[in-house]
């Protein structure tokens, strides 16, 4: 089954006047007030008006300040009725495979970047062609590229790279980090919020050492037209947020299936199991096609 986000929890949120549970948050040090505030009143809740947030121990009002969340239970205060938000979350894929035109991808995130911009270590071996351990993530992810279209989202790309068959592939939606890290960040369990000195907040209980951290300057230089883009970052900052912090938080799916395994058992009995069974043949599908055209 399905790890559940809910579980870890050292924050929660309630309705004052009903006294519903509205959500809740896991904090490791780095979430703020401000940020507390703008995911309430912009993401997770419908509102008539803006929220008060009350520490309910202490009876402090949060305020739009630095000062990191206080665990513990916040009651909500609003005009009119509060509603959780039903926005759309998107799960991804369990794949970490990549051929064809992400060969491109992958190629110029690791040239632009050179190192884990999450935890800021430099691949020594790079100059010898050499990068195990490192692994190029899509921010927005590849699987769901008819959204990517039917959304827009190409819009946020600054620089078209001719040589990129589709902007979902730009190097602007793209970030090096180790391949643990990358399992975490496509399972939303955290993430960078540019709007936060692109500060990194992780959203369960860990031993990473990134949690506060401040993603590499090397791929957000703005006099570099391949930069990771800001609004892609900002949509995968707001996709943590509604992963890890409405209602009872949505599934952390499973991703160890080493040979021998039954996958299909496994997603059988997960929520949204059926579709990612789906896009998993899908990717490999294309992966297979992709390595056979260079044949």
């Amino acid at each position: 089954m399905p790890a559940n986000r809910a579980a870890w929890r050292n924050v929660y949120f309630y309705d004052a006047s009903t006294g519903a549970a509205l959500g809740g948050v896991y904090q490791k040090g780095s979430l703020t007030e401000t940020t507390l505030i703008w995911a309430l009143n912009h993401v997770l809740l419908i509102l008539e008006d803006y929220c008060t947030i009350k520490h309910r121990a202490s009876g402090r009002l949060i305020t739009l300040s630095s000062n990191p969340v206080v665990p513990g239970d916040y009651d909500i205060y609003s005009k009119g009725p509060i509603k959780v938000s039903d926005e759309a979350w998107i799960f991804r894929s369990i794949s970490h495979s990549v051929s064809g035109p992400e060969d491109i991808f992958r190629d110029k995130v690791r040239a632009r970047d050179g190192r884990c911009v999450i935890s800021g270590v430099v691949n020594a071996t790079a100059e010898w062609g050499s990068w195990a351990g490192y692994e190029a993530a899509h921010v927005f992810p590849l699987q769901h590229e008819n959204l990517w279209i039917e959304l827009d989202h190409g819009c946020r790309i600054t620089n078209k790279d001719s040589a990129a068959q589709s902007s979902i592939n730009s190097v602007q939606n793209g970030i090096l980090m180790f391949r643990h890290l990358h399992t975490l960040f496509d399972q939303y369990l955290f993430s960078i919020n540019p709007d936060d000195s692109y500060k990194i907040i992780t959203f369960s209980p860990n031993n990473l050492g990134i949690d506060g951290r401040i993603l590499d300057p090397i791929c957000r230089d703005l006099n570099n037209p391949d930069s990771v883009s800001d609004e892609v970052l900002r949509w995968h900052f707001r996709q943590c947020v509604l992963a890890n912090m409405r209602g009872a938080g949505e599934p952390i799916f499973e991703t160890d299936f080493p040979a021998g395994s039954d996958m299909m058992a496994t997603l059988r009995a997960e929520p949204y199991g059926k579709e990612r069974f789906e896009m998993e043949l899908a990717s490999r599908f294309v992966d297979r096609e992709g390595e056979a055209s260079r044949v």
